[in-house]
């Protein structure tokens, strides 16, 4: 009984795999690697020669209060997804340390276009007092911008120590319980060298 049943499902299910075999076949283009469809053209993909090739000051510090925007928004509740198990502890250091990147990145954009602002006020002055006082006003500004990117720089470099130490610790875990390979420990230490010796420069 089980054979007169199982020959005809045999054979039902060879002519569908032989009719599936057809029709892919039909549909092969002659290219291996060819698309029937091409994919949609992405922002990355265009060429890099329609951006403009240089930015204004103010262009790049725009565009740097935007990225700090973002990586705020995608660290805000990072700590909530890790703690659901959505996110990995790694990814959520990585966000927070992507914040002080961007700080640090802004403040730096920040500081040169003062930068930029004292010296188109110095070529403009000829001597006059609302010039002169301008001009000590950028002046002003611009010591202060130095002080606050030089916080936010060193505030930065610990970051990066603290996440390379970390990383260090962790591919150290990894590689005792066989997860991990040496060099990517090497790897991690070399990294949290190499940050060592440019904070003793």
């Amino acid at each position: 009984m089980i054979r007169i049943v199982a020959l005809p499902v045999t054979l039902f299910a060879a002519a569908i795999i032989a009719l599936a075999e057809d029709q892919l076949s039909g549909h092969k283009s002659q290219e291996p690697d060819s698309f029937d469809i091409e994919p949609p053209l992405l922002k990355q993909n265009l060429a890099d020669d329609a951006l403009p090739t240089k930015p204004t000051a103010g262009d790049d510090v725009t565009r740097r209060e935007k990225q700090l925007e973002r990586a705020k928004k995608s660290a805000a509740g990072a700590e909530h997804l890790c703690k659901i198990g959505v996110l990995a502890k790694v990814e959520v250091e990585q966000r927070l340390l992507k914040v002080i990147r961007c700080e640090s990145d802004l403040a730096n954009a920040r500081l040169t276009r003062a930068k930029a602002e004292l010296a188109s006020k110095k070529s403009e002055s000829a001597g006059s007092d609302g010039t002169r006082a301008e001009l000590e006003a950028a002046k002003a500004a611009l010591e202060q911008l130095a002080e606050t990117a030089g916080i936010v720089a060193a505030k930065r470099e610990n970051a990066e120590l603290e996440a390379a130490e970390a990383n260090l610790r962790r591919e150290q875990k990894l590689l005792k319980l066989g997860s991990a390979k040496k060099s990517d420990v090497d790897r991690a230490q070399e990294k949290l060298a190499e940050l060592k010796a440019e904070k003793n420069n």
